[in-house]
């Protein structure tokens, strides 16, 4: 018999038989569905965070100083020192803090940001109208802004808000650029602050020194060895002092989590997997069934010449065919689950090919190991017995 007569006789037991069929694929349904939906999700929340902390920079260190004993801060000159160590390709100092904005009857409170020209490099933040901040404004500490999207609509609407003025805390501030829209990042809303010259925002946020600043690597590759010539220099300034300051490395941070996310899809996809198995051990039993039910059926195919591997064969392509039927419904309802709850929830979620192909192949392995036995079995059956069967 050759294996197209094999495979005939394998598809009409199935359909002869659907509702056991069905309920034989159940587990590697479940199994095959599982593992995609788990791992969809897990990949798609990983490449969420990711992007985010992209969108910090991936060859930026930032820098918090908590300082030691009175010295709480750096002053402007020395973080511009930085600039000197080998690797850093620029330094961005900031003053941050809050203030009343209004404009006629409406105000709100929004976050200031005292900075030098650097920023726009170093942020990758430009402006869309306008222009930025520039050294002449810092060196005679000009009363000027350039706000975010979010403020430009609040208080101007579709109007182009620049050379228009704003009261910051009372005080009057000229506009003279508007941020494009970036979103928000792992550090919140880009778009609702508003940024001014450091040297003004030392007065006007009553904040001396820097306790903040960004320094850029001259490529990400070089972030690890600059973090350390930084650490070392920070650490002779303050005195080898404990948590005097901390640097956060974005790319430090991506490494950390796509190592801990990677154990955690492997975690998801072998709880999964053991639904597979479970699966396999139900299509076992239902063939060893099977085998019984049709003893005197294999009896009368030995007896007309029947070879024992045209029976092991039927058998395992009937434990193949209903394992890869599973395999595909799962693969079907695992990408209907990861849709639903990419669009029912705030989750992302991201089908990969590679644990499609992983899992549908696992379901074909485990039909045809846990066939083996059975098959084996209906194999092994001498014909006069077979035919002595009721």
């Amino acid at each position: 018999m050759n294996i197209y007569q094999s495979i005939k006789m394998a598809f009409k037991s199935i359909a002869g038989n659907k509702t056991r069929s069905f309920l034989t694929m159940l587990g590697i349904i479940i199994g095959v569905s599982s593992v995609i939906t788990l791992v969809s999700v897990g990949q798609g929340t990983t490449s969420s965070i990711t992007k985010q902390l992209q969108g910090l920079g991936t060859d930026l260190l930032t820098v918090n100083i908590m300082g030691r004993g009175a010295t709480t801060s750096l002053s402007y000159e020395e973080v511009m020192e930085l600039k000197e160590i080998s690797g850093v390709k620029a330094v961005s100092p900031v003053i941050s803090g809050n203030a009343t904005v209004k404009k006629g009857t409406v105000n709100d409170t929004y976050a200031v940001e005292g900075i030098t020209p650097a920023y726009e490099e170093v942020k990758n933040f430009h402006v869309q109208s306008g222009r930025y901040i520039l050294d002449i404004d810092n060196e005679y500490r000009m009363k000027v802004a350039v706000i975010g999207s979010e403020v430009a609509s609040d208080f101007f609407g579709i109007n182009n808000p620049v050379g228009q003025t704003l009261q910051l805390n009372g005080v009057s501030f000229k506009i003279v650029g508007q941020l494009e829209t970036i979103g928000t990042s792992a550090t919140g809303s880009n778009d609702d602050k508003i940024l001014i010259p450091i040297s003004t925002a030392e007065r006007f946020l009553q904040s001396r020194g820097i306790r903040s600043f960004t320094v850029q690597a001259d490529s990400t590759e070089l972030v690890s060895s600059t973090q350390e010539r930084l650490k070392a220099w920070l650490d002779e300034k303050f005195m080898y002092a404990d948590n005097a300051y901390s640097v956060f490395s974005a790319q430090e941070m991506m490494d950390t989590l796509n190592s801990t996310t990677q154990m955690l899809s492997l975690a998801l996809g072998g709880i999964a997997g053991i639904s597979l198995l479970v699966g396999g051990i139900g299509i076992m039993n239902i063939m060893l069934v099977s085998v019984s039910e049709r003893t005197r059926e294999i009896g009368v195919r030995k007896a007309i010449g029947a070879k024992k591997r045209d029976i092991l064969l039927q058998f395992l392509i009937e434990s193949t065919a209903l394992s890869g039927f599973g395999g595909l419904i799962g693969v079907a309802l695992g990408y209907g689950a990861s849709a639903l709850i990419s669009s029912m929830s705030t989750l992302s979620t991201e089908v990969s090919m590679s644990i499609v192909a992983v899992s549908f192949s696992f379901s074909l392995f485990i039909g045809i190991v846990f066939g083996v036995i059975p098959a084996n079995k209906a194999a092994k059956l001498r014909p006069i017995y077979a035919l002595r069967t009721d």
